[in-house]
């Protein structure tokens, strides 16, 4: 029996994450895998949010910056330029959808908060800008915490533990620590699927889920057109939203609390069938 999470504090609004929730994925990039340079104008941001809204996203995560393999790294500077006043946009129009901002940079994450984010959500752990986790607590808006490798040039080269369950439980254990002793109160966790992890690690964790969250933190799960799925079948990454939905509905079963996806009203039909059943 899973236990049932506390809500999180999204500045003054609490969220109850006792259903979970669709979070839905607006990349302001031009070189993102699946869907570079189809957002990255202040108008097509909004015409994508606005979709996902009408489709049942209840957080939208924007995300200035690819971490995709060889991606090109950008400053905060560049990110903020990127961002422009979209985060403000959204939030005026939409004003019941929560914003999370996926940026490894403290300063972005400022900037962010002074347009009305609800969420940080920082794939790198706090290890590519030492002043992110203090940030995080001067916020005081909740943390997405992802497993990944320490540094940025080694994010996606694959580490092989002997157990990939225990590893990451090491590892969110020592960052949750140094983020209670600065003050974050909401702390989310991310496995990290796509980071430095083999096909079979990822499917291990999936299976294993719910010995990652230690009866106290929600999980999010993002798989949303991952090679991981795609490449050992033979297809790309728009051609797997069937054997995608198939392992969204296994990590609902295996307590995830929040699914970071591309296909936002697919994956409503899937959260809709584990809510019934």
């Amino acid at each position: 029996m899973f236990p049932v999470f506390r809500t999180i504090n999204c500045r003054g609004r609490l969220i109850d994450l006792s259903e979970p929730k669709i979070m839905g994925i607006l990349n302001l990039t031009p070189d993102s895998f699946s869907d570079g340079g189809k957002f990255n104008s202040e108008k097509n941001a909004l015409l994508r949010a606005e979709k996902m809204i009408s489709d049942g996203a209840d957080i939208i995560d924007i995300g200035p910056q690819s971490t995709r393999p060889k991606a090109e790294l950008l400053t905060a500077k560049e990110e903020i330029s990127r961002l422009k006043g979209i985060i403000s946009q959204i939030k005026k129009q939409f004003p019941d959808t929560l914003i999370s901002l996926d940026t490894f940079y403290s300063e972005t994450v400022k900037f962010g908060f002074d347009e009305g984010i609800d969420i940080i959500n920082d794939i790198s752990g706090g290890m590519y800008d030492d002043k992110m986790f203090e940030t995080a607590a001067e916020t005081q808006l909740p943390y997405i915490l992802m497993h990944v490798n320490p540094g940025y040039e080694e994010m996606h080269v694959k580490v092989v533990p002997d157990d990939i369950v225990l590893a990451l439980n090491y590892y969110f254990s020592e960052k949750v620590e140094q983020l209670r002793k600065l003050g974050v109160i909401d702390i989310i966790l991310d496995p990290g699927f796509g980071f430095g992890k083999t096909v079979a690690q990822q499917h291990q964790l999936l299976d294993e889920l719910q010995y990652l969250s230690f009866g106290t933190f929600p999980l999010l799960v993002g798989i949303s057109r991952k090679s991981f799925i795609y490449k050992p079948l033979g297809k790309g990454a728009l051609d797997i939203l069937e054997e995608t939905q198939k392992l969204h509905l296994k990590a609902l079963k295996n307590g995830a609390k929040i699914l970071r996806v591309h296909d936002v009203a697919e994956t409503k039909k899937t959260l809709d069938i584990f809510l019934e059943n």
